[in-house]
């Protein structure tokens, strides 16, 4: 057979497996996110909230989430339902989200808030099981193109809020990521299920305490938390830092935009390459190795090249080490617990983790200023021996 025949063979394979459905769901999951979170502060202050009442409601929002995650995963785990919680989830989280157009003042905003935080918890985290569960039973399709379209679908909701704004007022961003919630419940429906399981986990906390007893889960959880963590100071400061030096606002576009390309192409491309030959441990390890070089620059220098030659990093810093992780829960979690792993994962590594690090990353920053990137890249080099004592990949 050549390699031609192979290639079509391949593809067909791909647009007959549950491959674009999965790429609906997750498109339509990331392009509300990307529609709803820039200026979603913005309309809580044009509806009436002051500053400090705008960063109470996405505070209680933030404690809901980490809250209610691991609440629906295990419901998902418990039932052996994990495409029902996730398909009721989006839906309440699209009518929910009309109710801010209804909501004015305090109180009925922070009411909105907290269900729709509750109400979006989990869907990300049970997307990703559905789609692990399908990539390595169907075997036509890897994990990082799904997640890969995911981010490239927050990139265009993100432009695209910005055009609605202006043409239609900040309104229209509610009525907008409502819309693409809903279309995630319908394609939710279009995913095939994971397979029935022979035994579901127990009760209450028995799941959980399942999980946190694989050590391999738990080093993971810590590498997760220590790295991906360490970019909340990123995400909160570097452009403050970017503007201090000088650098001007479409220089700064530029420099986001490297990192979000590079975080597609490891998601696509690159990761899964890159997972097929190092394994989990070695990715892991590459990954806050890169983590600890990337914020040391950082805390150096704001030239624009060399700024410019770290972004693409990115890619590795948190794409590679979201994949890694992502391999670990398919091939050494249990399956009837594969929902809650993936909710504890979202919750605890990112989640807590990233909080935190905020928190604690504002203080730093106020008084040491751009060497607060150094402690980033002490716990990135604290990652190191945990990643380097992940067990090897199992089949």
């Amino acid at each position: 057979m050549d390699t031609r025949t192979r290639t079509g063979k391949a593809a067909s394979g791909i647009l007959a497996g549950s491959f674009p459905a999965f790429v609906l769901l997750q498109g339509s999951l990331y392009a509300a996110y990307g529609t709803e979170s820039p200026f979603l502060p913005s309309f809580l202050g044009e509806r009436g909230l002051t500053p400090g009442e705008i960063g109470i409601a996405l505070a209680v929002g933030t404690l809901m989430r980490l809250a209610a995650g691991p609440v629906a995963g295990h419901l998902a785990d418990r039932y052996d339902a994990t495409r029902g919680v996730l398909g009721i989830a989006a839906a309440a989280a699209g009518l929910i989200s009309f109710a801010y157009l209804a909501g004015s003042g305090f109180w009925p905003l922070l009411a909105v808030s907290v269900l729709h935080a509750g109400a979006i918890a989990a869907l990300a985290p049970l997307a990703d099981a559905l789609a692990l569960a399908a990539a390595e039973r169907e075997g036509t399709f890897s994990y990082g193109w799904v997640r890969g379209a995911g981010s490239a679908a927050f990139v265009l909701g993100t432009l695209a809020s910005g055009l609605l704004v202006a043409r239609a007022g900040l309104a229209s961003i509610i009525v907008s990521s409502g819309v693409l919630f809903l279309v995630m419940a319908v394609a939710a429906a279009r995913v095939p299920p994971a397979p029935a399981r022979e035994r579901l986990p127990r009760p209450g906390l028995g799941g959980i305490r399942e999980l946190l007893a694989l050590r391999p889960f738990r080093q993971m959880l810590l590498v997760a938390a220590l790295v991906i963590g360490s970019h909340a100071l990123n995400d909160g400061f570097a452009v403050i830092r970017w503007r201090e030096a000088g650098i001007g606002p479409g220089a700064i576009s530029l420099l986001w935009s490297e990192a979000v390309a590079a975080e597609v192409l490891v998601f696509v491309f690159a990761g899964p390459w890159l997972l097929a030959r190092l394994g989990t441990a070695r990715a892991a390890m590459l990954a806050a190795g890169v983590g600890a070089l990337r914020w040391s620059v950082m805390a150096s220098t704001a030239s624009v090249p060399a700024l410019a030659a770290i972004q693409p990093l990115h890619g590795l810093t948190f794409a590679l080490l979201h994949l890694a992780a992502m391999r670990l829960i398919a091939r050494q979690v249990p399956e009837r617990v594969a929902a809650t792993a993936q909710t504890l994962y979202g919750t605890l590594g990112l989640g807590v983790a990233s909080a935190l690090l905020t928190a604690i990353g504002g203080v730093l920053y106020g008084r040491l200023g751009p060497g607060a990137f150094w402690a980033m890249a002490v716990l990135c080099l604290v990652a190191l021996p945990v990643a380097a004592g992940l067990r090897p990949d199992r089949g």
